[in-house]
């Protein structure tokens, strides 16, 4: 299968099976989903999803967040990874964006990724769910999820990941089709041993067509 008809079964796909496709982070405004999307990097959703409702409540916007100390915050999100950066990360954060944004989260990415602990996924997920702009994030799911179904080549970092994604598929389908990719990343092509038998797509990944060619040669091999 060529790399287009590649995209146009992987968007016809999606499009009618997960049109509404979505963060599974628990957010009520943008900056709780950027505080969420920090605290996310290396951790599950779930586990975020477990400690914000306090954190929340606790900081309900930048100024209470800014106006605590890096030791308060540790205290509410000592059980996410690497919680020291990440509290001091949010500190600066909330600083930042009241002394630089006017307490406004900000959507161009290159006035998101000043934030401390923002990154570029980071400033492209705020960027697709927030504001709707054709951005892709891509995180471990994505560049594992890409490579394997054939929609990349020869992409070997997020950013080239990230170029290519953007170049090949539909404009209003990018935001979308990041959900897409973290989901199916996320509970069917695991990372250590992908659920080939359970996927409804493995007639469009590249990965399976290549398994089953190995698999094929073995098995004439064992035949003779």
């Amino acid at each position: 299968m060529l790399k287009k008809d590649r995209y146009t079964a992987f968007v016809a796909y999606f499009s009618s099976h997960s049109p509404d496709a979505q963060t599974e982070l628990n957010y009520s405004n943008p900056y709780e989903l950027l505080v969420a999307v920090i605290l996310s990097a290396q951790c599950t959703d779930k586990r975020i999803n477990q400690i914000t409702p306090a954190l929340f409540d606790r900081f309900p916007d930048a100024y209470a967040l800014a106006a605590s100390t890096v030791p308060e915050i540790f205290d509410y999100i000592r059980s996410v990874s690497y919680p020291n950066n990440k509290a001091k990360h949010l500190h600066g954060m909330a600083n930042m964006l009241i002394t630089k944004f006017n307490n406004t989260v900000p959507e161009k990415i290159e006035e998101l990724i000043m934030l401390p602990g923002v990154g570029r996924k980071t400033a492209n997920v705020i960027s697709s769910v927030v504001f709707h702009n054709p951005a892709m994030a891509v995180d471990t799911h994505v560049f594992r999820v890409a490579n394997r179904l054939g929609l990349t080549s020869r992409a070997t970092t997020p950013l080239a990941v990230e170029k290519q994604l953007v170049k090949f598929l539909p404009k209003e389908t990018i935001a979308v089709a990041h959900h897409w990719l973290i989901l199916h990343g996320r509970y069917t092509c695991l990372a250590r041993r992908p659920k080939c038998e359970a996927c409804a797509i493995t007639y469009m990944c590249k990965h399976f067509e290549k398994e089953n060619k190995i698999k094929s040669k073995v098995d004439k091999t064992i035949a003779v």
